[in-house]
């Protein structure tokens, strides 16, 4: 028996029906399409609109997409991830429901929330538990209903935001397929730079709270775009050479959907073409954990058997890394 790495042995995904479009945008706040699409590279953002229905929902529909179009028998899941920072309350896991509703019955569930790294955190963390031997199937899901937490009165955010899922399943692999490298950074310094404030054990809701707009998010955009595009470029470049891997070696360089600018800096520090680049950030901006397994839903049928991923994010706190896998299967 060869050494046992975690590979990525099936895709799915959810995004809502209902479209945002800058041109909508232009008619609630003080900006314009132009504007937006020349900082950001977003034209429209899905939003989930149905009353009562939280982030579980978009998990719950990219997990059952990934279990139709895999033929997995949900019983055979072990463990159920939700990597998300808009889980449906506090206290109860959104992953414990979300692994209910799907039949996923055997399998222990939570949620892991390290904002828009969170997904990138969730692959280390289901690959570990794959090459421990103990587990042969992990559901790790990215999923995030951002606009829970989006005041569509302030230009800063609200043209950033979108909703969405996607979902992958993490198998065991003799032939070397699968999670080869991470390098996972955080930092504090970034606590108060992308936030939320109330809500928390810090500042618990009250009518202040309410009033003072402060369950919403905040961003100092000028800090948190310096620090992710020296730092999403630096983790991304780290993971090349500690692989020895040259840009012609890189075959998809997946990066965090949050800003044009922030991604095409990091491809330039790896010397990638940008050809190599998978985008949807002008379909679906910034939806936080789904970003990556969205990429991965997409542009699955890109993806060769031995291509060589590299993943890069970067999410308030802060949070950011890079990860490498390479490709398992022909889609």
């Amino acid at each position: 028996m060869g050494k046992i790495t975690a590979a990525i042995s099936a895709v799915g995904g959810y995004v809502p029906e209902f479209v945002l479009s800058n041109k909508i945008l232009e008619t609630m706040v003080d900006t314009n399409d132009e504007w937006i699409y020349t900082r950001t590279g977003i034209k429209e953002r899905r939003l989930l609109k149905e009353e009562g229905k939280g982030t579980s929902y978009l998990a719950i529909k990219a997990a059952q997409d990934l279990i139709e179009k895999g033929n997995i028998d949900p019983k055979e899941i072990d463990l159920v991830l939700v990597a998300t920072a808009t889980p449906d309350m506090p206290v109860a896991s959104t992953a414990v429901y979300t692994a209910t509703e799907i039949g996923a019955t055997n399998a222990f569930a939570y949620d892991l929330q390290a904002a828009c790294s969170s997904f990138l955190y969730g692959m280390s963390t289901a690959s570990s538990f794959i090459e421990s031997g103990r587990y042969k199937k992990i559901l790790l899901i990215g999923a995030d209903k951002m606009s829970s937490i989006i005041d569509y009165t302030d230009r800063t955010t609200c043209i950033i935001f979108g909703d969405g899922a996607g979902a992958v399943l993490f198998e065991p692999n003799e032939e070397g397929y699968g999670y080869q490298d991470e390098f996972l950074r955080s930092d504090g310094v970034g606590r108060d730079s992308l936030k939320i404030d109330a809500g928390g054990s810090l500042l618990p809701p009250s009518i202040d709270t309410v009033t003072n707009k402060q369950h919403y998010v905040y961003q100092d955009g000028r800090t948190v775009f310096k620090f992710a595009v020296s730092n999403m470029a630096d983790v991304s470049e780290k993971i090349m050479k500690r692989n020895n891997l040259t840009n012609d070696d890189v075959s998809w360089l997946l990066p965090h959907q949050a800003n044009n600018r922030i991604i095409d800096a990091t491809a330039n520090r790896m010397n990638l073409d940008e050809s190599k680049v998978l985008k949807n950030i002008q379909r679906y901006g910034n939806t936080t954990s789904a970003t990556l397994p969205l990429l991965l839903y997409d542009f699955e049928s890109k993806l060769k058997k031995g291509d060589k991923l590299v993943f890069a994010a970067f999410g308030g706190g802060f949070t950011w890394g890079a990860s490498y896998l390479t490709w398992a299967y022909n889609s």
